[in-house]
């Protein structure tokens, strides 16, 4: 029995992610799949960032000019191809004006060097464009197919060694057989499931054969199906199930030690994944459900080196990953969230020849982030550190970050340093022991108002590259005093004396003002209850104080709560103030 091919680039797991909206409000989320099974650690920490232009949506992984070092490629508007430096950041991005709606990478013409596969919508096609090797890429070999394409995968459908792509193509799923130079014969159409959304590709049924797993949703069903493969790039009809949930993401992999193939189908609106293990024939078991603050995208790989596949979920809000280790058995413990700024859609990516697989994410509008693997060196929590609003030329209160050597000797600590409106008391000293942890204690001391950023830096024996911690903080030179008032109980229909609220300008120019006003707080809200009066004005000078006054006139019974605040022009908003009373 020949062989099944399942597409892999030298140490490049291929994942394409993407969010738009096509035809007539149909919002179609395309997500990631792959498989990266080499050994890694589990703990990440944001390294850089890098804008690029709108509309990115795409991502893959792959090193273009073979120096061992992984490099991006992102679709969209159009092609950007970013060479990797080898520490977690790149050079300037390459720019090719080929829509790339989905993107791949692989070796179609066998010359053993990465080249670049997309769908376009405009056109219904395909383009191929061919890997010089060097980094850059020849002009593109166009393939034309029936429908709209928003989705590609590749594989070797018809085990001829020549690598085949299969592509959502509504209402079909496509096998286009690959002619070993970068072209494709005509799309073979199978029309069998309505609405698909997401494919991952795999042998289902343990007959050698690829096979195609599918998501999708046509009016008021949510569907998975499974397209067994013929060995000759034709597909059989889908076997379909419904899905309890609009399915966002599908991945595949070998998740427990029973040589089946297994799926996990991320859910669009809950953030939720649901890992179904294959049963060997094509089929599932029922499904098991685990619950993330995080939704999107869902690849799989090894993150810690125990040689069971991990999930990770990319996406937000809140922006970042979460991470499930898996247990070998098809379970997963619980999720790590790790905090990148940024929301966005992962790929491994091997950033360094010597360090674990890190994390490339884009966002569709804010461009690149990459998470670097820390190895044995354990960041809790993980980076990056954020503090609330923080009046200007005050200390904060400090947030504690424990450092843990995960390894079995020790390492050492050459440097650490940091910058901006932050402060850091270490008690690691030169070097943290196996098992052992230490602290750093951050302080936020802003001197000007606004968003303000910085770092630690930290260089140690178990990395070739330092270790960063991202900070950041919120600054205002607008102070609100006291910062909470109490009315105690109050009659419903009567009004409570006034009490005073003021607000100073501690900056040395005068802040315009946009508003002032009464807001709800919690679950309970109370804020028709409070009013307020000010002396205010459109404007504080520099140095200057107003006053709000509040009073409390509860319309119903029971505790109320709201609070005052205080909306600036061009500039960060300071604390409120919290208002509680009791109605009687």
């Amino acid at each position: 029995m020949a062989q099944v091919r399942v597409f892999q680039v030298r140490m490049a797991a291929v994942t394409m992610c993407r969010i738009r909206q096509i035809l007539k409000s149909l919002i179609l989320v395309l997500a990631c799949a792959s498989v990266f099974g080499e050994s890694a650690w589990a703990q990440f920490e944001t390294r850089a960032k890098q804008t690029l232009g709108n509309n990115e949506f795409a991502i893959a992984a792959g090193d273009f000019n073979g120096d061992g070092k992984e490099d991006i490629v992102t679709g969209g508007n159009e092609i950007f191809v970013l060479l990797g430096n080898g520490d977690g950041t790149f050079q300037k991005p390459t720019g090719y004006l080929v829509p790339g709606d989905s993107i791949a990478v692989a070796d179609f013409n066998r010359d053993g060097k990465p080249d670049l596969v997309v769908t376009n919508l405009a056109t219904n096609s395909v383009s191929v464009l061919l890997g010089n090797g060097d980094g850059t890429f020849q002009s593109p070999l166009i393939s034309t197919i029936t429908d709209y394409p928003t989705f590609l995968a590749v594989g070797d459908f018809n085990n001829d060694g020549k690598l085949d792509l299969v592509v959502v193509d509504s209402p079909y799923i496509s096998v286009l057989l690959g002619n070993g130079d970068g072209t494709f014969q005509q799309p073979i159409d199978n029309n069998s499931f309505v609405g698909g959304h997401q494919l991952a590709v795999g042998d289902f049924n343990n007959d050698h054969k690829l096979d195609v797993v599918v998501v999708g949703y046509f009016g008021a069903n949510s569907d998975m199906g499974v397209l067994l493969g013929n060995g000759d790039g034709t597909l059989k009809p889908s076997i379909t199930s419904p899905l309890a949930f609009l399915p966002e993401s599908v991945a595949a992999g070998r998740l427990s030690h029973s040589g089946n193939l297994d799926v996990a189908v991320g859910s669009y609106f809950t953030g939720a994944v649901t890992v179904f293990l294959g049963k060997g024939d094509g089929s599932f078991q029922s499904g098991t459900t685990y619950a993330a603050p995080v939704g999107g995208p869902i690849i799989f790989a090894d993150f810690n080196g125990d040689g069971n596949l991990d999930m990770l979920l990319g996406a937000g809000p809140p922006a970042g990953v979460d991470e499930f280790l898996g247990k070998g058995d098809g379970t997963f413990s619980p999720p790590q969230f790790y905090g990148s700024g940024r929301g966005g859609y992962p790929v491994p990516a091997r950033f360094t020849r010597s360090t674990a697989p890190g994390l490339a994410l884009l966002d569709t509008i804010l461009g690149l982030t990459t998470l670097v693997n820390t190895g044995t060196l354990n960041f809790s929590p993980s980076a990056p550190i954020t503090f609330p609003v923080q009046l200007i030329n005050t200390v904060s209160r400090s947030q504690t970050l424990t450092l843990t050597n995960t390894g079995t000797t020790a390492i050492s600590i050459s440097s650490l340093t940091w910058d901006g409106s932050f402060r850091v008391v270490s008690t690691c000293g030169n070097a943290i022991a196996a098992g052992d942890s230490c602290n750093l204690t951050v302080t936020f001391e802003p001197k000007t108002a606004g968003v303000l950023q910085g770092t630690i830096t930290l260089h140690a024996s178990e990395s070739l590259q330092p270790q960063v911690v991202l900070l950041s903080g919120l600054s205002t030179a607008m102070q609100l005093s006291p910062s909470e008032l109490n009315f105690g109980d109050q009659k419903v229909g009567t009004t409570s004396v006034p009490q005073q609220v003021t607000v100073t300008n501690f900056s040395g120019s005068a802040i315009a003002l946009k508003e002032i006003g009464i807001g709800a707080i919690g679950q309970k809200t109370g804020f028709k209850d409070f009013h307020e009066t000010n002396t205010c004005g459109t404007q504080i000078a520099a140095g200057s104080s107003c006053t709000i006054s509040v009073i409390f006139a509860p319309i119903s019974r029971g505790g109320l709560g709201a609070t005052v605040f205080v909306d600036v022009v061009g500039g960060a908003n300071p604390a409120p103030v919290v208002l509680f009373g009791t109605g009687t």
